[in-house]
């Protein structure tokens, strides 16, 4: 019963504001903006299992065996993974003094915790390639650039959202070893990042 709880889990809290189930699309924050992407739902599934094939350690409580098994991720070292550990941790000691804390939702604090660090790790890559492409266009000021980006971010801007998770799977075709959806992962994230780049470009020319 409990197992089949924890694959819920991983299938929800993996699919949630990302994948369309079943349909190889993947989503922005909302369904408004998608792209279909073949094959992604293989890879998709092949993370699912990387938590779903290891849930004895996670129910034996070897939380740091289990984020280890991670590091196959692009960009997951030895240093992220400890400090993704070290946060858990902390969050963990703070759920002791809490009432009503069960497996469920210890591992949906170490589900998120892995899939943000995931995602906010290579999305930074894009950013960066964001502001270089401006750079080079514009000899705007980097710090007016970020904060055309904050707001952009604040606004749940659907060039952003999509950006994000192409970039996302992204890092996991490439960490599974599917070149050719990364090749159109790289193709589509140029596409949303010159969106970007003409979106603040023409705001910050306004001014």
């Amino acid at each position: 019963m409990v197992l089949e709880r924890l694959y819920d889990a991983t299938d929800n809290l993996i699919n949630q504001q990302f994948y369309k189930g079943g349909h190889d699309i993947i989503i922005g924050r909302t369904p408004e903006i998608s792209l279909k992407i073949s094959n992604s739902g293989q890879i998709i599934r092949k993370f699912k299992d990387l938590f779903n094939q290891n849930l004895d350690l996670f129910l034996d409580g070897k939380y740091l065996e289990f984020l280890n098994l991670f590091k196959r991720i692009k960009g997951m070292d030895e240093n992220y993974i400890r400090e993704i550990y070290q946060d858990l941790q902390l969050k963990f000691e703070t759920l002791k003094e809490a009432e009503n804390i069960n497996t469920i939702i210890i591992y949906s604090l170490v589900l998120n915790s892995l899939i943000s660090s995931i995602r906010d790790l290579n999305f930074g890559d894009s950013i960066k390639e964001i502001k270089k492409r401006i750079l080079r266009k514009s000899k705007i000021n980097e710090n007016k650039i970020q904060e055309e980006l904050d707001k952009l971010f604040m606004r749940n801007d659907h060039n952003i959202s999509i950006l994000y998770n192409i970039s996302y799977l992204d890092t996991l075709a490439e960490s599974f070893n599917y070149k050719k959806v990364a090749h159109i992962c790289k193709i589509q994230k140029s596409k949303f990042i010159n969106r970007i780049v003409r979106k603040i470009l023409f705001s910050l020319n306004k001014v």
